[in-house]
């Protein structure tokens, strides 16, 4: 992941060397030359320390994101883009620098939490979009610095448009419910791949992820529609699966519980219901691939 720096910029090379490159040209070459140096001193005039991202930034890296930053390149979100800004916390349990390693996972933790409050349809995402974060160095922990950075930003390639779009309180609620049993399900997912190793875990998630199908009805109830209904139907049903699951008496009833349970949860059964609301309808890949499997 990219990481920031305390290094003081240096302005203005880029438009400088443009400029002086322009003498020396021909007419055509020359009306090139001066656009290029338009678009190199725009550049530079769009230059910001990364210390200064602030929420909903739209930007370009100037590293392609790796190693350490020091500027970044701001620019409207109508404009082509690589990242744009979701997330922001501090780190201000530690007395001294704890490594780039504590501090990483501290970030894989939180930033999908940061980036689902200003963009919680996942599904709405640019293909290659995902979430990375700017985090400080042990030279800038030294100065103050205890702020990470969340950004959603696509590995290659650039995208155009802000991702923090304007929801309706039905498909906030949707999508509140519908992350929630996700989230549930991944964050309690045993590090045994088999049930009878760790039964004690497996019920353990199971518990977690029916708690959050409870919450997920709760939200829908207020949300009219046929999709939608039939969707609480369904999930209602899946639910209490999940709640056998987690009284399971051993590893054969929880499997047995387990399959309807897991298979109740397919994203690609919420299509419908999403198509109805006006929220995306394509089910990110990774997701397809392991209901899929």
């Amino acid at each position: 992941m990219a990481i920031r720096t305390p290094s003081r910029p240096l302005r203005g090379i880029s438009a400088v060397v443009a400029l002086l490159a322009i003498g020396a040209a021909g007419c055509s070459e020359a009306s090139d030359a001066i656009d290029s140096a338009k678009d190199g001193a725009k550049k530079v005039a769009r230059q910001r320390s990364v210390f200064s991202l602030d929420l909903g930034d739209c930007y370009n890296p100037n590293n392609k994101g790796e190693g350490e930053e020091v500027l970044v390149e701001i620019v409207p979100c109508d404009e082509a883009h690589a990242g744009q800004v979701v997330g922001e916390f501090k780190v201000d349990d530690a007395a001294k620098y704890p490594g780039d390693e504590a501090i990483s996972a501290v970030a894989d933790e939180r930033c999908p939490v940061e980036a689902a409050k200003l963009a919680p349809d996942t599904w709405a995402l640019p293909k290659g979009v995902a979430v990375f974060y700017y985090t400080p160095t042990q030279e800038s922990w030294a100065t103050g610095d205890r702020a990470v950075t969340c950004t959603y930003t696509k590995e290659s390639g650039t995208f155009t448009g802000a991702l923090n779009a304007k929801l309706k309180p039905e498909q906030t609620s949707f999508l509140k419910g519908s992350n929630g049993v996700y989230d549930a399900l991944w964050a309690n997912q045993s590090e045994k791949d088999y049930v009878e190793d760790d039964l004690k875990g497996y019920k353990a998630q199971a518990k977690a992820v029916a708690a959050a199908l409870d919450a997920h009805l709760a939200g829908l109830k207020g949300i009219e529609g046929t999709e939608v209904g039939k969707l609480r139907e369904q999930l209602t049903k899946t639910a209490e699966q999940w709640k056998k699951a987690a009284n399971a008496a051993d590893a054969d009833a929880f499997y047995i519980a387990y399959d309807p349970a897991f298979t109740g949860i397919d994203p690609n059964k919420t299509v419908a219901a999403r198509k109805e609301l006006g929220l995306a309808t394509t089910v990110p890949a990774d997701e397809a691939e392991v209901w899929a499997g």
